[in-house]
This record gives structure tokens, C-alpha cells and sequence, in this order.
């Protein structure tokens, strides 16, 4: 079988069509008529075994053994379905004359007793050649109030004639092959409808779940709630499966109802978006809510609400995470500032030459900055007792265990510990290198420390150099010494002691492990 398509709203005059008498192509060629050919669909040319049982039954009413519907369209004709015939072999020209003539008639049906004598149709290949039909009737096939086709009845002897009962039978076939159309129609546009939304339903789930959205629906006369199973999952109700909005109610932290409530009645009364952010009981989870009501009733009361969640745990945690890390910035820049100040200031005093001051000051600048680095490196999270005593003695001593031996347990210190005791290592190291037992080749430094346990830890730290110059005891401590044992002590919340015994200095320091 075979078919075409008219292209926007302009004709396509082919052979078949132009072989028409004016009168009879016009009529073929009406707007509304291809108007109506092209919205239905009428021209799809699938095998229907209700047309071709619709065909037969045409052909019996009138006890005929031959007969075909015809559709004509763009290219001519095309057979629909057909009863005794062999179409497979037919072009857009046979038996157009039939149908075409049956649509360009005004009379409800056309028929033709003798088809060989009659003009319009003796040219006609079935007239002419094969199946030789010497007699026919054609009822027009109605579809949308235009004539699209016609069921064609052959008969290959003259003289067709049906009764009045046999004409209202073929009338009622014809109606029926009309409605079959448009019912078939709407059969297709629903099932693409339904393809389509139950596409869109996968892509909307699919999308929810990838974005880990909980959604849901509320009927607010039942108080139902249709959720999908991520909803579910965030307020932990895996395994309920008829869920109401009382029950999630319930599910929110007490704290946090009172707002939910208000944001939903805000949204009922004054038309606007839900949206609130609480807490599940029970859980550490946070949730973002947002919706909206669908369907009101005439007196403008919720019927319907639809709307999602997502879970800003993350989010918020992360937002907590940073305010307290710009809250300890903001604090460690100022104990930061604090020291400097006292640095320069003391140095200053000690350090009249302009030269000598920055060459004092820049080393203890350093040290600071140092322990401040690495602080910022681990967010201010502490570091460790080892760690930073190497950050202080400088990379020549990293390896060398023979001049820098350390001992003691692993030891976390705080910011304001690591930031104090770097200082103070740095000053002991300075005279170490200057004075003291680095300055020679086989001089070492031991440095110890020990953590006592009670309801406070504490930590005692020794620093003990050896194989050094004989020292005594300063008659005057200079400023790393005051540093170390005064301005310092108070940083940290510790003690300090320096010993100057003649085989090398000592340092005894001890503090609390208090953040």
C-alpha cells in the first residue's frame, strides 16, 4: 500500500491528481479536506485488521466479493484496506476515479450501474484492466465533516443495485471507518502523550535522584504525603509506606517546628513559596525545604502542596567550620600582632644600631612566621612537638643526630603553644650557634620532654647543651634570655628556668596542654 504527505498547506499536484477533471481535482485539492487528512493522521499506511474487517463487511452487505477503501491524498490514491483484491501491485492512479468522484459528489453516495459506458470511469485501470469491474458503489468515508476517501464496492458485472437496506448498512460501515480513524488518532496521540510523560517521569526521578532531592505531594484533605524513596531515607522512614504529613511533622526537631509551621500558614494564606530549614530528630541531619500550593478549591482554600528537600548538612557544617576558622584566624592574628609588637619593641631596647635591630628582629620575625605557616597549613589544628622543634633548629641540623638529639612522646600543641615555644627555641638556638655548644664542631644539644598525666597535662621540657665552651652565668641577661624567661612564661601560661652550669645553658620549660 501506499501513501504521501502534503507539504505546509500547499498542494503537490502529481499525475495521478492532474489526471482529474478541474471540477473533481478542486474538490480533491479543498484546504479543509487536506487539513483534515493531515491532522488525523488518515494517510498512515500501517495494516488495520478493523479496516480491513470493516472492508469486508461492506463488500458482504451488498454480496459482493470485491472492494477496497480508498484514501486520496497528495500522490492520488491509497488503499486503506481491501477485500479480494490483490493491491500490492496498484499505483496512485488505480482506481482513483471511484473515491475521487465520491468526494466531489454531493449526493450521500455515489453509485454506477455500468462502468464501461460511463466516461468518467472507462479509462479507469480497474474498468479497463484488471479486475475488470463492470459495476460499483462508492460511499464517502467522513472524517472531521470532510469527505477524505470512500469505501468502494466492486462488482464485475453491470448493474449493481442494492436496496435501501444494503445502502444504510454501507452507510453505517462508512461512519464506522470514520470514527475508526479518529479514535485511532487519539489512540496514538495518547499513547505518545503517555510515552512522552512517562519519559518525563524517568528524566524528573533520574534527576531527583542525582541530585539526591527527596520530593513530595500533599493532599491536604487527607493529609497524605506521596514521597519518593529519598525522602524517606532523610527522615528516617525506609520502611513506612503510607507516610502523612503528621508523621514528618513529628520527625522535626521540637526547636524547629514552630518555624515550619509559620512558613507553611504563610504559604497557605498569603500565596507564597514554602520555605524552611530545620533539623530531623534524632539525627544530625539538616534539611532545606521548599513548595508550593497546586490546587486551591472556589473559596481559595490548599488542596494540594508539592515541593522537595534537600539535605544541607554539608553545607552547613562547612559554613559552621569556616566561621570558627575565621573566628580563630581573627584571634591568633591578634595574639600574632601582640608579639610582634613585643618583639620589636624589646629588640628595639636592646638593639640601638639600626643594623643590628633588623638582623635581631628579622630572625625572631622568621621564627614566628615559621610556626604561624604551618598552623595555617593544618587549619590551625595544632602541630606536633617534633615538628616543630626541627621547623627551629634549621635544615643543617634536621638529620645530624649526632649534634640534635631528640627524645619524647608524641605531643599535639596548640596554636598559641606551638606559636610561644617556637619563639623560645629559636632564641635558645641563636645562642646555641653564637655562644654555646653549636658553635664548635662537637657540640650537641638534647632536648627532652615528658607529658604528666593528672587532671591537667602537663608537659616538661628540657633543653640541655654539651661539648661546648665552658660558660658562667651572665652578670646581666640579655634579651633572648628575657624572652625566653619572662615575656614569654606569660604566652604560655608556663614556666621557665635557664641554668648556666660551666659544661653548657639549660632550659627547663613546662606548660599546660589547655587549647
Amino acid at each position: 500500500m501506499f501513501g504521501g504527505a502534503y507539504e505546509e498547506n500547499e498542494p503537490v499536484v502529481t499525475p495521478a491528481i492532474r489526471s482529474l477533471p478541474e471540477q473533481i481535482r478542486q474538490a480533491v485539492e479543498n484546504e479543509n479536506r487536506r487539513s483534515a487528512l493531515a491532522a488525523l493522521s488518515v494517510l498512515e499506511a500501517d495494516a488495520d485488521t478493523d479496516l480491513d474487517r470493516l472492508t469486508r463487511l461492506g463488500a458482504r452487505a451488498l454480496g459482493a466479493s470485491l472492494a477496497y477503501l480508498g484514501i486520496v491524498g497528495p500522490d492520488g490514491l491509497q488503499v486503506r484496506a481491501a477485500y479480494g483484491l490483490d493491491v500490492s501491485r496498484w499505483t496512485h492512479a488505480y482506481g482513483l476515479s471511484p473515491a475521487a468522484y465520491a468526494i466531489a459528489d454531493e449526493a450521500p453516495f455515489l453509485l454506477v450501474a455500468d462502468a464501461v459506458g460511463d466516461a468518467r470511469f472507462s479509462s479507469d485501470a480497474i474498468v479497463r484492466d484488471e479486475p475488470a469491474v463492470r459495476s460499483f458503489l462508492a460511499y464517502p468515508v467522513t472524517v472531521r465533516g470532510q469527505r477524505v476517501g470512500a469505501l468502494c464496492v466492486l462488482s464485475q458485472e453491470p448493474g449493481l443495485a442494492p436496496d435501501a437496506d444494503q445502502i444504510g448498512q454501507l452507510n453505517d460501515i462508512a461512519d464506522l471507518m470514520g470514527s475508526c480513524f479518529e479514535l485511532k488518532h487519539e489512540a496514538r496521540a495518547s499513547a505518545r502523550t503517555a510515552a512522552a510523560l512517562t519519559r518525563e517521569e524517568w528524566r524528573h526521578a533520574l534527576t531527583l535522584e542525582a541530585g539526591q532531592v527527596g520530593s513530595w505531594v500533599w493532599d491536604l484533605r487527607t493529609d497524605e504525603m506521596v514521597v519518593n524513596d529519598i525522602l524517606r531515607a532523610m527522615f528516617g522512614l525506609e520502611g513506612v509506606r503510607n507516610i502523612s504529613a503528621q508523621a514528618l511533622i513529628e520527625k522535626i526537631h521540637p526547636d524547629d517546628r514552630e518555624g515550619v509551621d509559620k512558613a507553611i500558614q504563610a504559604s497557605f494564606g498569603e500565596g507564597v513559596d514554602y520555605h524552611a530549614e530545620f533539623r530531623v530528630l534524632g539525627t544530625d541531619r539538616w534539611l532545606v525545604a521548599r513548595g508550593r500550593v497546586y490546587q486551591r478549591d472556589g473559596a481559595g482554600k490548599p488542596l494540594v502542596m508539592m515541593g522537595i528537600n534537600l539535605d544541607v548538612t554539608e553545607t552547613r557544617e562547612a559554613a559552621e567550620h569556616q566561621r570558627l576558622l575565621l573566628l580563630e584566624l581573627n584571634h591568633r592574628v591578634k595574639n600574632t600582632l601582640a608579639m610582634i609588637q613585643s618583639l620589636a619593641r624589646q629588640t628595639m631596647r636592646r638593639s640601638p644600631d639600626p643594623e643590628a635591630f633588623i638582623h635581631a628582629f628579622s630572625g625572631r620575625l622568621r621564627a614566628l612566621s615559621d610556626s604561624h605557616a604551618a598552623l595555617s597549613d593544618r587549619d590551625w589544628s595544632g602541630i606536633g612537638m617534633e615538628e616543630l622543634i626541627y621547623m627551629q633548629m634549621g635544615d643543617q641540623l634536621e638529620h645530624d643526630t649526632d649534634r640534635l638529639r631528640l627524645a619524647g612522646p608524641e605531643v599535639a600543641l596548640p596554636p598559641d603553644h606551638a606559636l610561644g615555644l617556637g619563639i623560645i627555641l629559636n632564641e635558645l638556638m641563636s645562642n646555641a650557634l653564637r655562644f654555646g655548644a653549636l658553635s664548635v664542631p662537637n657540640g650537641r644539644v638534647d632536648v627532652t620532654w615528658t607529658v604528666r598525666s593528672g587532671p591537667q597535662r602537663w608537659v616538661d621540657l628540657t633543653w640541655r647543651e654539651r661539648g661546648g665552651p665552658e660558660i658562667a652565668e651572665p652578670i646581666e641577661y640579655g634579651l633572648g634570655a628575657r624572652l625566653i624567661e619572662r615575656s614569654l612564661a606569660k604566652v604560655l601560661e608556663s614556666s621557665v628556668e635557664l641554668g648556666f652550669p660551666p659544661e653548657g645553658a639549660e632550659a627547663r620549660i613546662s606548660f599546660p596542654l589547655s587549647a
